[in-house]
Formats: C-alpha cells, structure tokens, sequence
C-alpha cells in the first residue's frame, strides 16, 4: 500500500514543476550548438576547403621562414650562372639576371600576401562602411552612396586600377591603393542589401521603440548579423587583390625592381619562355596556388556560413 501512496506523490511533483522534470530527462540528450561551431564542424568536413587551408598555409610559412630555406638574396645577381636549370644548388632555377628564383618565389609570398592582407582590409572598411551608411538610412543618403558604387562598377576592375595608378605614379603601394579602390563597392553592395532585409526585422524594430540610438542598433544589432557574408567575401577578395596585384606588376605599374612581386617576375621572364620556361612557370604556378586556396577557402565558408547550402 505504501509503495502505491509514492507515484501520486511524483506525479504531483512533476505537475508542481514540469520544467525540472523536463530538464531532467533533455539534459543528458539535447547538447546546444552555437551556430559559429555548427559552421566550423560543417567547414571541417568541407575537404576543398581544407586543401585551400593547406595551401595557403604553406605559402605563408613559406613567406615567414624564407631567409631559413635558402642562403641568397632576393636581388643577389650571378651573370655567369644566368638562365641555369632547377638543380641541387637552385632548386627553381635562376632568371636572366643569376638570381635564385626559389628565393625570389619565397620572398614573393610576402608581398603577394601583404598586399592582398591591406588591400582587401582597407576595402572591407571602408566598404562595410558606406554599405551600413547607405542601406540603414536610407532615402538620400542611400541614393549618393549608390550612385558612387555605380560609377566604379561601371569600369573594368583592372583598367580603373591602371587610371588610379597611373593618377597616382607606379609603386607598390599606389597599386595597394588601387586595388583597394575597385574592391570598396563589392564590399558596400553586399553589406547595403544584407543591411536593407536586416533594418525591418522586428527586433530592430522592438530597439527602436525602446528609444536605443542608431549607433548602438548598427553596432549590437546590424553588424553581428553582416559578418557571415562579408567573411565570405573577404576570404575570395584575397585571391582578387593577389591577381590584380600581379596584374598590375605584369604591366609594370606596380612593385618595380628588384622587389620579387610575382607578376613582375612574369614580365620580366615573358622573354624567355622558350628558352628557360621555369623563369615563368615558377611564379605564374605560385599565383595559380594562392588564388585557387582563397577561393576554395571561400567557397567552403559560404557553404558553412550559408544556412541555405546546408543539408
């Protein structure tokens, strides 16, 4: 009988405090995932992304310990040993000047990686800034910042670069700039639509009724809300910026000599592909590399960053 008087009890108990009760049996089933790690678990099994990591990886590593793998200068010249083979002594090779190409190739990494790092933070800057600007207020304002960002999309990326540098006078830096410059409406585009389906959420709505400022809905509410898509952009703006950069350097408009920037490599080797064909394949490979591993990255982020790309 007293075995029979107990489930009465926990049954009121469990009546009296159903929220115990139900955390007691989901507890040890349900385990909560944040939606920044069911994107980096979803990254991880991306395998063209980790080949982009990979890659990537390597080439800044090959930037940062260069003067370790080899015992040359990037402008040391050997007119005696000129044009010579991949060998034990030059792993790539030499270029018409005597010049280790392996160490110029190492080196390079360095300034290819440098000027896509500043180029695409000085456009996602600038860019996220107007984008918030022109699609949070609207109106006026909106129609100006449009209207800019029309007028740089209206040209060709690399004929606008080669304007502004040739406004600007051929050095690496202005080719920086440059690149930067074309990148900016990209960026604002696609922080100005995220920022125009963001505004008329009710949430945003339910701050502003609250009295809270602009500034603290765009900081707390807007922009954590913009991250995913300008990551994305970001990581695929690297291999642009790198591709133009050597662009700009092939046409002799960026880094000049001897500064070991891979598109200038290039140019100055064009002359010699039949005869010393690895004076070219070495530094246009390079560039084909890094490129190809920001955007298998970038691929990779959008699909995990995406929820519509996700199974």
């Amino acid at each position: 009988m007293k075995l029979d008087e107990k489930k009465p009890v926990e049954a009121e108990q469990q009546i009296a405090n159903p929220a115990k009760a139900d955390s007691q049996i989901d507890t040890e089933e349900i385990e909560a995932i944040s939606p920044w790690k069911d994107s980096l678990k979803q990254l991880r099994k991306n395998r063209f992304a980790l080949v982009g990591l990979i890659i990537i990886l390597f080439f800044i590593i090959l930037g940062i310990v260069a003067p370790l793998l080899t015992s040359y200068t990037y402008e040391e010249q050997d007119l005696v040993n000129r044009l010579q083979p991949p060998s034990s002594e030059h792993w790539m090779g030499t270029d018409d000047l005597g010049r280790d190409i392996f160490t110029r190739v190492a080196y390079g990494a360095r300034v290819s990686l440098q000027v896509g790092f500043f180029a695409v933070t000085g456009a996602l800057v600038f860019g996220t800034l107007l984008g918030i600007i022109a699609g949070y207020f609207g109106r006026w304002v909106d129609m100006i910042i449009s209207r800019i960002f029309d007028i740089l999309l209206a040209f060709p990326s690399i004929l606008l670069a080669i304007a502004i540098v040739a406004i600007l006078g051929a050095s690496l830096q202005n080719a920086l700039i440059a690149i930067a410059i074309i990148n900016i409406p990209i960026f604002g585009r696609l922080v100005r639509s995220k920022v125009i389906s963001l505004r008329e959420e009710e949430y945003i709505m339910a701050a502003r009724a609250q009295g809270m400022k602009n500034g603290r809905i765009i900081l707390h509410h807007i922009l954590p809300n913009s991250i995913a898509p300008i990551i994305v952009q970001s990581t695929l703006g690297f291999g642009t910026a790198i591709l133009e950069a050597a662009a700009l350097g092939f046409l002799g408009l960026g880094a000049q000599p001897p500064t070991p920037e891979w598109g200038q490599m290039l140019a100055s080797s064009r002359e010699f592909i039949q005869l010393a064909p690895w004076t070219l394949i070495m530094p246009g490979l390079s560039i084909m590399l890094v490129v190809l591993g920001f955007n298998l990255i970038g691929d990779g982020l959008r699909d995990a960053l995406d929820p519509k790309m996700k199974n």
